[in-house]
């Protein structure tokens, strides 16, 4: 029972408690002065009909008449006259008066009836005596009529006190329902701080405590993170220029060229700052870390509409930057080299000579499955075709991928057009194991697949591309989901589908997508909308998105998690499902101790807020094994099952 209620029903007991107290003490005092006054009352009515009778009393027939007359006019239970000679009965009048209490009350008050006589003398010798006997119903119905009274005004005491009572009590109480919030706001990884602090000093010294406390978890939960933050730039970032290290760059770019079904095809660019080791000797190395910072400036803003590539863009070594450009056909990664010789141009001078360019630039294509090192390798021999060249300062290498590259447009715009009319799409599935217990399956990875016209199916790495160049991303997340649904009335199990920065960055889509959503919120309980950590919006739409989902019941997570790891402090407060860490920090983690060290730092900051951790892509017994004895909540990856279709 509630401290509220408890309260309220004390106050009840004591009302009840004050008010028979009352009146038992008020009962006794009222029956000693009632039982004196219904004696009093019989002794002058006996003494007074004593005197009235005395003129007739040799005449039996004007008695009765007196006697009448007295016993009509009062309360009484009997009135008798008695020859005191012969001992008999000369007049007698009985009554019982109705019942004015209920009897259960009559029998409470117990109040006997009282009795007194008088002499009727003829001369001065007595003749009769006059018995006179009140009835105490008179004086009962009175306590009755008193009791009532006091009764409705304890009601409506009671009743006031009530109201009152509850009002003061639920304002007071206000803050320990707050404190509650604040409980239940720690487990869903929010910080929620009193700012109204109560009057009632001891609720005063509960509630600042309680802040005080949320404020260290808090402050404590922020240290953790600014410390993981910290690991990671020391880690993978180049301290002079704030790109990606060599160290993050190769990681990615195994994880690129790796066959996983999501993997796409598309080009390495690597750019050479011309005569570095020269400029460093004649101008010195402030000026030549100048130029390395203009250098990283250029490739930023070019690469800035290149949403994949914006993020992987690498110093790899002294004079040398990496972008790896996942999606882009040739087409576009020779618009991205004319946009970089333009920008480059701006430096030049800078370097060895007036006329030579700043730097160059070389191009290879890749396609997943490819060797790490020989795609590096083909970078550099374009590179080094660029600096034997006069025309441009950028060379483009052929190489067998090409061809899978450059797909005929219109093809591939009627294919998928067609696809997301008829819905042909299969859905491919991957479970996501407990790791403590990885015979138990946490949910399914939804993955897509288009169904061409020869009835085979095309992994999501060859055609999600087109889909965002088309603009049809919003699209094919409403199919997804339409399909999805279909999927979850056919079992029991937990799916997680990926949504698109084109239907978050879309109010029209977002509200149809919240519209199928709300028709079926009865599966809302087992499905996850995950989006990744470089379609995160800003964070008022992030918060939005996760109220909005949780009003329907749905769960929000993060998936390839690690880039940009400063943004946790922003998502304690959100009540994420999970976060699925980037497959590029779990490749070799049993080998590699820079991701180990990595990857319990995160774990630690996400366990301060209860935020499950997922390891993506996890291929070996090894990588298994540490990211078990870390405490990892889930795996998921090729050690436990590859997509596929359900049976």
């Amino acid at each position: 029972m509630t401290l509220f209620k408890q309260l309220l029903i004390a106050i009840c007991l004591f009302m009840i408690v004050a008010f028979s107290g009352g009146f038992m003490v008020s009962l006794e005092s009222s029956r000693t002065q009632y039982v004196n006054q219904l004696r009093s009352h019989a002794q002058d009515a006996a003494t007074a009909l004593a005197l009235s009778l005395k003129p007739s009393v040799d005449d039996p027939t004007m008695m009765e008449l007196v006697v009448s007359s007295i016993f009509d006019s009062g309360y009484y239970a009997r009135i008798r006259v008695v020859n005191l000679t012969t001992g008999k009965v000369i007049v007698e009048r009985n009554a019982t008066p109705a019942a004015t209490a209920p009897d259960w009350f009559i029998d409470l008050i117990a109040l006997e009836p009282a009795g007194a006589s008088a002499i009727v003398s003829r001369g001065w010798r007595p003749a009769a005596k006059v018995e006179v006997v009140s009835h105490p119903m008179f004086a009962i119905g009175k306590l009755w009529q008193a009791a009532l009274g006091n009764l409705g005004w304890l009601l409506l005491c009671g009743a006031l006190s009530f109201l009152l009572g509850a009002w003061l009590l639920r304002r007071q109480l206000r803050p320990l329902d707050y404190m509650v919030e604040q409980s239940h706001a720690i487990g869903r990884r929010e910080f929620l701080s009193v700012s109204e602090l109560p009057a009632t000093p001891e609720l005063r010294r509960v509630v600042l405590a309680m802040n005080q406390m949320v404020d260290k978890l808090k402050a404590l939960f922020h240290e953790q993170a600014e410390r993981t933050e910290k690991l990671r730039i020391e880690s993978y970032e180049d301290s002079l220029t704030g790109l990606a290290n060599r160290r993050y760059f190769d990681m990615r770019l195994n994880e690129h060229v790796s066959q996983v079904e999501d993997a796409r095809s598309g080009y390495l660019l690597v750019m050479r700052v011309n005569d570095l080791a020269g400029l460093n000797e004649r101008m010195g190395g402030q000026k030549a870390d100048a130029l390395l910072v203009a250098v990283s400036d250029v490739l930023v803003r070019q690469c800035f509409n290149h949403a994949e590539a914006r993020h992987l863009i690498s110093r790899i070594r002294g004079g040398e930057f990496a972008v790896l450009a996942p999606g882009l056909v040739k087409e576009e990664a020779l618009q991205l080299a004319h946009e970089l010789e333009t920008a480059l141009s701006s430096l030049r001078g800078t370097g060895a000579s007036d006329v030579s360019p700043a730097a160059f630039v070389g191009l290879a294509p890749y396609t997943p499955g490819d060797s790490a090192q020989t795609l590096m390798g083909l970078a550099d021999q374009a590179l080094s075709q660029a600096e034997t060249q006069t025309e441009h300062i950028w060379y483009c290498i052929e190489h067998g991928a090409v061809d899978s590259l450059e797909d005929d447009h219109h093809a591939w715009y009627e294919l998928l057009d067609q696809a997301l009319s008829e819905r042909r799409f299969q859905l491919f599935f991957q479970p996501v194991m407990d790791a403590s217990d990885i015979s138990r399956v946490l949910h399914f990875k939804v993955l897509s697949r288009v169904i061409d016209e020869d009835s085979q199916t095309l992994p999501a790495g060859r055609f999600l591309p087109w889909i965002e160049r088309f603009g049809w991303s919003a699209r094919h997340d409403r199919v997804m989901l339409e399909t999805v649904f279909e999927q979850l009335t056919r079992h029991d199990q937990k799916l997680a589908l990926n949504l698109s920065a084109a239907t978050l960055g879309d109010p029209g889509a977002l509200n149809e997508m919240f519209d199928l959503l709300r028709r079926h919120a009865h599966l809302a309980s087992r499905l996850i909308l995950e989006i990744g950590e470089e379609q995160v919006p800003d964070q008022q739409a992030l918060e939005d998105l996760t109220r909005r989902l949780k009003d329907l019941g749905y769960s929000l997570a993060l998936q390839h998690f690690g880039g940009r790891f400063s943004m946790i402090g922003n998502l304690s407060s959100l009540g994420l499902a999970y976060l699925k860490i980037e497959g590029s920090y779990i490749r070799a983690i049993d080998r590699e101790r820079h991701k180990r060290l990595f990857i319990e730092a995160i774990q630690r900051a996400a366990h301060s807020i209860d935020l499950p951790l997922i390891a993506e892509r996890v291929e070996t017994q090894g990588e298994f094994e540490v990211l078990r004895e870390m405490g990892i909540q889930g795996v998921q990856g090729q050690l436990f099952g590859d997509p596929a279709p359900w049976e």
